[in-house]
């Protein structure tokens, strides 16, 4: 079982920026696609930023033009750069990853957007 652990999470105000990163057990390289999730408070989970090995992004509506995903494929960490912002993108982040058809999740961080 590919183990996920993230970092990064915490209080920003609006506006402000944040660095998310994932370290996996695995090689970011032997993933299919890695990227992140979000859960806002009483909202369903849905996706944030994907990123697969050959480098092609995928980004939800809601963020483009504001979040940024980039790999490490030399070690063992994904990041995810985010800007601008603001309190709707308050919520537990998951680092997400996948091998063929084997998902796995990491345990979440909050992230929370407040003046």
């Amino acid at each position: 079982q590919v183990q996920l652990v993230e970092s990064g999470g915490g209080l920003v105000q609006p506006g402000e920026s944040l660095r998310l990163s994932c370290a996996s057990s695995e090689n970011p390289s032997n993933f299919n696609e890695m990227g992140w999730y979000r859960q806002a408070p009483g909202k369903q989970r849905e996706m944030v930023a994907l990123i697969n090995v050959g480098g092609v992004t995928t980004y939800a509506d809601s963020v483009k033009g504001r979040f940024a995903i980039s790999g490490d494929n030399a070690g063992n960490t994904v990041y995810r750069q985010t800007n601008g912002l603001r309190s709707e993108d308050t919520g537990v982040y998951y680092c997400y990853s996948r091998i063929v058809r084997r998902e796995c999740w990491g345990q979440g961080t909050q992230v929370t957007v407040s003046s």
